[in-house]
């Protein structure tokens, strides 16, 4: 009976720790939504895994949609802010901004915009940075790049300035549409996100 009775106040205390685990909310695009691959191959399903694997007591929220701009993001964000309240945000918006041609200027706004909600609920940020193929021409493309340095400079935020570093020049991580890694690179880009990551934990 006291087996049963300590048993049982310790699965009460497991659920309560879970309820209240701290959230970590990814917000970002197809390259976050584990596009072309099951959710569970996706590399936030693995941050989720490696996580709990060192006993970091994070509950995971994959807010990322296909297709999403950074103008998106702004609209979004104030909703998933109040509903998850997290303790931080992995902001990975601005491919499908810079895949489009649009405004370096409005993406600039939009990412400083999100930033300052996040920041104004006392949430920590981790802004990570895209690259564009060189056929967007050398001027757009380096000022794209610089556009994500310059905002986590500005806004104090830390930065992983490449999503995809390490793997954007082999073919083989990549689908057939040459955009969307496999789930073969989800390891990867974990990688390159959990060592600006592990010291906002």
């Amino acid at each position: 009976m006291k087996a049963w009775i300590t048993f049982i106040l310790a699965l009460i205390f497991c659920t309560t720790v879970s309820a209240n685990s701290p959230t970590l909310l990814v917000l970002g695009d197809s390259l976050s939504a584990a596009y072309g691959i099951e959710p569970q191959q996706g590399w936030v399903a693995l941050l989720q895994k490696r996580l709990d694997q060192e006993n970091h007591d994070y509950k995971v929220i994959n807010a990322s949609i296909s297709g999403e701009t950074t103008s998106g993001g702004v609209s979004r964000l104030p909703s998933l802010l109040q509903r998850y309240q997290p303790y931080i945000v992995i902001l990975v918006l601005g491919a499908n901004d810079g895949l489009r041609g649009l405004s370096l200027k409005q993406i600039q706004m939009n990412l400083n915009s999100m930033i300052e909600q996040s920041k104004a609920r006392g949430t920590a940020v981790l802004l990570v940075g895209m690259q564009l193929p060189p056929n967007y021409g050398p001027a757009y493309t380096q000022q794209f790049h610089d556009t994500f340095k310059g905002v986590a400079s500005s806004k104090n935020v830390p930065l992983i300035p490449f999503l995809l570093d390490g793997i954007g020049k082999d073919k083989s991580l990549f689908q057939q549409d040459g955009l969307h890694p496999t789930a073969k690179a989800q390891d990867k880009i974990l990688s390159n996100i959990w060592p600006n990551l592990e010291p906002l934990l």
